[in-house]
């Protein structure tokens, strides 16, 4: 089971990785916050699996208030890139 672990936590990191490169690379605002969003829900993700590979379940409580506050992130990026145009 722990391949299994070591094989979706490579995935999570290549997805972050790309992300990453479209928030340096993108050549609009939008683009960047559809990367930093993407990269959020994936750090998400990779928390509540480190939560469940390590049976800490505190990991999931602080997964649920990350994810909070990249939605509130990305609804303030979006308010200002929308006011901007």
């Amino acid at each position: 089971m722990e391949t299994v672990f070591i094989i979706v936590l490579s995935l999570m990191a290549l997805g972050l990785l790309l992300g990453f490169l479209r928030f340096v690379k993108g050549p609009t605002a939008a683009d960047r916050a559809v990367a930093l969003d993407t990269m959020s829900v994936i750090a998400t993700a990779a928390l509540v699996l480190l939560g469940l590979m390590f049976k800490r379940y505190i990991y999931i409580d602080v997964a649920l208030i990350y994810a909070v506050l990249g939605f509130i992130g990305v609804i303030v990026i979006a308010r200002f890139i929308e006011k901007a145009l």
